[in-house]
């Protein structure tokens, strides 16, 4: 059988004065399921910690997600360390949501250990330049929990603008554009 999927090549690595955006790699996993297994980074972001399973399913997602559509999450890491803090890009996960369908979904989390220090936003920067100028998305849509400050400010810096409000499995949540 002769296969007509189109072969979208990985993930770029982009550096940032802090950051290595990279793909993610198995040896990820631990640092990632670890972040996801915190209550404090799921309290905005699905409302309760992540089983290794649940966690498992997401990051080989994160890898799929490139081969299959050509944009995906990178795995954000310390340029001197090689340490994972975070990840994030733009995805499409099919939630249900009008206004989410046909926009790549921006969207990143971050160990709580490195909260405060500005990394989200440096990495997240990097990541809609190369929407802007490689993707060339002409619009980029995101998702926040009403009341989550920080992803509010830096879904501001990036250009983001409240849209609308929506339910995300019976939940209200608020989405934001950015052109």
């Amino acid at each position: 059988m002769v296969s007509d999927a189109i072969q979208h090549p990985p993930p770029p690595v982009i550096e940032t004065p802090r950051l290595r955006l990279r793909g993610a790699e198995l040896a990820d996993f631990e640092a990632f399921a670890a972040m996801w297994a915190d209550d404090r980074v799921t309290q905005f972001i699905g409302g309760s910690p992540r089983t290794l399973n649940e966690s498992w399913l997401r990051f080989i997602g994160i890898v799929g997600m490139w081969s299959l559509i050509g944009y995906g999450y990178w795995m954000f890491t310390v340029r001197q360390t090689g340490a994972l803090v975070g990840c994030g890009g733009l995805a499409r996960f099919d939630r249900g949501i009008a206004e989410l369908e046909d926009y790549p979904e921006a969207g990143w989390a971050i160990a709580p250990d490195a909260w405060g220090q500005g990394l989200v936003s440096e990495a997240m920067a990097a990541v809609m330049d190369w929407s802007d100028n490689v993707l060339r998305a002409p619009e980029a849509r995101c998702i926040i929990d009403p009341g989550h400050a920080a992803s509010e400010r830096v879904a501001a810096k990036l250009g983001f603008e409240p849209m609308a409000e929506a339910l995300l499995n019976s939940s209200p949540i608020n989405v934001y554009t950015r052109r």
